[in-house]
């Protein structure tokens, strides 16, 4: 049987992003792991209960803020728990998370400023997965998962 893959709500379609939106990832390997059904999603923000729309948030250090200058670092760190929690309750094999994103992001971010400037960082949740032994990808990296599934699937 093949693992799972912790995913972004948002790749899948749904409109939880910020903005009501979402960002579906159309690539045949992702679209191919979704009718394994392989994916466990989770959009952390919604999760952490936030609502959607919402104002837009970036990562400032250890804190997640609004363009307004409210701190929404607890719905943040709940969501990132709630991913965590997901992900060992499923024994996913990684995570492919929404890039850019204050909480999914794997390699790039906002910087905080909102100027949409990114810079190299992880999203809380990236972070706490990561922290906690999980392997975390973007969506932009699915190369280096499908790499990393040929692994874990022929070790089983």
């Amino acid at each position: 049987m093949s693992k799972k893959i912790l995913v972004s709500a948002c790749l899948l379609g749904q409109k939880v992003r910020y903005d009501n939106g979402d960002v579906p990832c159309l690539d045949p390997r992702f679209l191919k792991w979704y009718e394994e059904g392989r994916f466990v999603s989770i959009c952390p923000e919604v999760v952490g209960g936030l609502p959607t729309p919402r104002p837009d948030a970036q990562r400032q250090g250890d804190r997640v803020v609004t363009g307004a200058g409210a701190d929404v670092t607890e719905p943040f760190a709940k969501g990132a728990n709630a991913a965590l929690k997901l992900a060992n309750e499923h024994d996913v094999a990684l995570a492919i998370l929404k890039q850019d994103s204050p909480s999914c992001g794997s390699l790039f971010i906002y910087d905080g400023t909102f100027t949409d400037t990114v810079v190299a960082g992880e999203g809380t949740t990236t972070e706490l997965l990561r922290r906690n032994g999980f392997k975390v990808f973007g969506e932009d990296q699915l190369d280096e998962i499908e790499r990393e599934l040929a692994l874990v699937d022929g070790s089983q």
